[in-house]
């Protein structure tokens, strides 16, 4: 008994930075699943003229799958290789406003788009792939794009660790690519529109200073107050 109990209490000294992360993604899943099935009013569509120009290309389907593995292991990694405890705090903070500022954005700015084709011309795996990813996530509540912030985020906080650059620096490049091919694949699959893909990205600039460069964030900020003194 007295044996369980140092195991447990070991456990807990290990892994119990991992239990705010477990929360947060309980209550996150709880709300995106209300937004995703409540009753859709006044839907603002999101679509530009750069949309139209931008093919369907079903192959874009392994980037985007290959996301869901792509930030768990940025949080395993971080939370489990990683020494440097704060960087993977600051990995979970740079996701958890974005995912917040998501979820509010969804609550009070019903969105969507009517980008994806009815028809598809070609018929393959990576289009039977799409097709089932289609019927389980709708086009509606995409501002901004997750699938585009939290990729930014693993590769900022990736490109952010110098042990990891010293021992793999090669790690680091493949991640960009990974990264680069994820935004991509948000809108040549139709999953996302070009506002949705900017407005991300202008998330990531925002959440890097305050994350990573709190004082120049201060400064930035101190210097916009002095010009409307």
């Amino acid at each position: 008994m007295k044996r369980s109990k140092i195991l447990m209490k070991d456990l807990w000294t290990r892994y119990r930075h991992l239990v705010p992360v477990l929360l947060y993604m309980i209550f996150y899943l709880c709300v995106f699943a209300y937004v995703e099935n409540r009753p859709r009013h006044d839907m603002h569509f999101l679509i530009t003229k750069w949309d139209r120009l931008i093919p369907f290309c079903e192959v874009f389907i392994i980037p985007y799958i290959l996301w869901f593995f792509y930030v768990a292991f940025g949080v395993l990694y971080f939370a489990l290789v990683e020494k440097d405890r704060s960087q993977y705090w600051a990995l979970v903070t740079n996701l958890g406003i974005g995912m917040t500022v998501f979820l509010i954005v969804s609550l009070v700015y019903p969105n969507g788009h009517t980008l994806r084709p009815v028809f598809l011309e070609r018929s393959n795996i990576f289009t039977e792939m799409v097709k089932a990813l289609w019927r389980i996530d709708t086009s509606t509540n995409v501002l901004p794009s997750i699938h585009v912030f939290n990729a930014v985020c693993v590769h900022m906080a990736l490109a952010q660790c110098t042990s990891l650059k010293k021992k793999y620096p090669w790690a680091v490049n493949a991640s960009l690519v990974l990264c680069i091919s994820i935004v991509a694949s948000t809108m040549f699959l139709k999953q996302h529109t070009v506002i949705d893909v900017i407005s991300a990205l202008l998330m990531n600039i925002g959440c890097y200073y305050l994350v990573y460069q709190p004082s120049a964030a201060g400064r930035q900020i101190s210097e916009s107050t002095r010009r409307w003194q």
